[in-house]
């Protein structure tokens, strides 16, 4: 088998037995093993509270393997990975415990060759992070090789700017900034590693990517799906923190940033930051002006019962929690002033999809078609699950008549049989092991980030929102279409 240019290295996974490690994390590293993208010194160690043996911990990850897998588990790839799977039954809150996982961690160090090197994955409740981080401190960096240690972070990153810099200030005093790695999912999408290159690599659209030419653009991420068992986590997060915070502004990021210098880690995150930076900040009163928040309702038919958000599982049935919401955001730099970014993402709405619209201002007065409507031309990036790019621009519809329509050039990245884009977890994990923080952010990113939407929950403090406000399965509520009404606009919807 030939690697290259993979580190070997260990990777703990604290919340081993949890959904998160089944669904993603375990099938992530075997698509990487079977694609030659680990090194065989490599290991992973799980860490749970329930009572298992590494055996039985085995068998429950080929079983997942064979539910999220997109393809056959090969039996060659897991007979050959098995074996550097353990499970380890802890309590992570016991700082007693973390000395015998140091033990053990130097013992598979010396079995499978892995050069002291260890990812810690926190794939736990972000209340466990420091905790985690402080035991970490004190028992488990230190290894018989000069070696790293390098940490993953999951979201939410804090739940606002002062808890966020103290986690920041914990984790960084044990990983430094260089091995903290704050990872966001959505950036190991294909498509969002793709935004650069149709920027920067294509003549076509460069030179127009501004307030002259750019009427408006449009970021939209919504789920048909509910709250379901996570009730609990989303009471503390809503879409705002969940979503906004961390997956919206990153994507607006690198829609909106200026060309870096080069395609190093460290130009292209400094370009990011200064988009978060330049987020319009305004008086409380205003902000109520730009934004909407919604909650979904439920809704009884003939065959079944869809709750509303108020009685899922877990959840108050007085919430206030939004499970959408809808705002108008400027940057206020030479490059996109006057030019308004919407941005929208919900849950229980009629589609699920993840897309960027790009839409140029319209031609106007010219000779020939000065009589015509014509329709703008507009570029739309998707994400999910449709991997891809459209443009939309006007042509002469065939015939006699010189009428003019809207006409397409759609790539479709994974439509095609035999076309399997790595998932974003793939990417994430061999980026970490390789050391490239290249799509994870980096605090100042974070810290931003807070500060713009901190002055969002400001604004919410002294409001009292009535929900349900939108049913099941539609574009969200009413008020989200208005937004962009006050603006001659309206929302695109595929």
């Amino acid at each position: 088998m030939h690697i290259t240019n993979y580190s070997s290295c260990i990777m703990v996974i604290f919340g081993g037995t949890g959904d998160l490690a089944h669904r993603k994390l375990l099938p992530a590293i075997y698509n990487l093993y079977s694609q030659k993208k680990l090194s065989h010194n490599f290991a992973v160690v799980a860490i749970g509270r329930r009572a298992k043996t590494s055996d039985e911990y085995r068998e429950e990850v080929l079983d997942s393997l064979h539910a999220f897998l997109k393809f056959d588990v090969e039996k060659e790839v897991w007979n050959s990975i098995k074996n550097k799977i353990y499970y380890k039954e802890m309590d992570f809150s016991e700082g007693e415990s973390y000395q015998g996982l140091n033990i053990d961690l130097m013992e598979i160090d010396d079995r499978h060759n892995t050069c002291g090197n260890r990812m810690y994955y926190m794939a736990v409740a972000p209340e466990f992070f420091g905790t985690i981080v402080d035991n970490l401190k004190i028992n488990c960096m230190k290894s018989n090789y000069n070696a790293w240690n390098r940490v993953v972070i999951e979201k939410p990153f804090g739940r606002d700017l002062n808890s966020a810099r103290l986690l920041n200030n914990k984790i960084v005093e044990v990983f430094k900034e260089e091995n903290t790695y704050r990872i966001d999912h959505y950036l190991g999408k294909e498509m969002l590693q793709n935004i650069m290159v149709i920027r920067f690599a294509n003549m076509l659209f460069e030179p127009l990517w501004n307030n002259k030419f750019i009427d408006h653009i449009q970021i939209s991420s919504s789920e048909t799906v509910g709250v379901g068992g996570r009730g609990n986590y989303y009471e503390k997060s809503g879409a705002l923190r969940d979503m906004v915070q961390s997956h919206m502004l990153q994507l607006l990021s690198l829609i909106a940033m200026e060309p870096p210098n080069d395609l190093e880690t460290k130009s292209i995150r400094d370009e990011k930051v200064k988009v978060l930076k330049s987020l319009g900040r305004s008086k409380i009163a205003d902000i109520n002006e730009v934004i909407v928040r919604g909650q979904y309702g439920g809704l009884v038919d003939d065959s079944d019962e869809i709750l509303a958000y108020r009685n899922e599982n877990k959840v108050s049935e007085s919430s206030n929690t939004e499970t959408f919401v809808a705002l108008k955001v400027n940057i206020e730099n030479f490059r996109w002033s006057g030019v308004p970014f919407y941005i929208r993402t919900g849950k229980r709405m009629k589609k699920k999809s993840t897309e960027i619209v790009i839409q140029f201002k319209s031609l106007h007065n010219i000779l020939y078609f000065k009589e015509k409507e014509l329709l703008p031309n507009m570029l739309v990036i998707r994400v999910q699950p449709t991997e891809g790019v459209f443009f939309q621009f006007n042509a002469k519809e065939p015939g006699t008549q010189n009428n003019i329509i809207p006409v397409n050039m759609d790539f479709c990245q994974n439509c095609h049989i035999g076309i399997n884009s790595p998932e974003a977890y793939e990417r994430l994990l061999s980026d970490v092991i390789r050391g490239d923080a290249t799509l994870f952010a980096r605090w100042d990113e974070v810290e931003y980030s807070w500060r713009f939407v901190d002055q969002i929950f400001e604004a919410w403090e002294d409001t009292n929102p009535q929900f349900p406000n939108y049913k099941p399965w539609t574009w969200g509520p009413k008020e989200s279409d208005d937004l962009l009404k006050k603006d001659n606009r309206s929302w695109i919807n595929f």
